[in-house]
């Protein structure tokens, strides 16, 4: 089930928990993965990717499983966040936005409507992106 935060304190306290990886890796759940890429997109859309792609390789490699960084997964969420985003009012708060995106992708298994569980499995989809082989995104 979605997660829905109750200030913008508390979506800064996830980016923070995460970036600094005071969050344990079973605890940062699929809603904190959303939250943190509408904070780093609403920041510096250009950059949310890598911004991104630095937080999980920092935080994975905290815990020693940087084995599960995933290229197509990271930049999969980061499009359908900044797709999500730009359908909103630009005006919307960080609280108001970050609740909408998840409310709207708070379920993890959406890429799986558009990738096959054996591209997503597959070593290319995992080290650099691959297109989608269901539907475009």
């Amino acid at each position: 089930m979605a997660r829905h935060y109750n200030s913008e304190t508390e979506i800064e306290q996830v980016v923070r928990g995460f970036e600094s990886c005071a969050t344990g890796k079973d605890d940062f759940s699929h809603s904190d993965h959303l939250a943190v890429a509408v904070w780093y997109s609403r920041q510096d859309q250009g950059r949310a990717l890598d911004l991104m792609r630095a937080s999980l390789h920092r935080f994975l490699d905290h815990y020693d499983c940087r084995a599960n960084y995933h290229e197509t997964l990271t930049r999969f969420w980061i499009i359908q966040v900044q797709v999500a985003l730009a359908n909103l009012p630009a005006d919307l708060t960080l609280l108001a936005a970050t609740n909408a995106v998840v409310e709207r992708l708070g379920n993890s298994r959406l890429a799986f409507e558009f990738y096959s569980k054996e591209l997503v499995e597959s070593a290319a989809a995992k080290e650099g992106w691959v297109e989608p082989d269901l539907k475009d995104r």
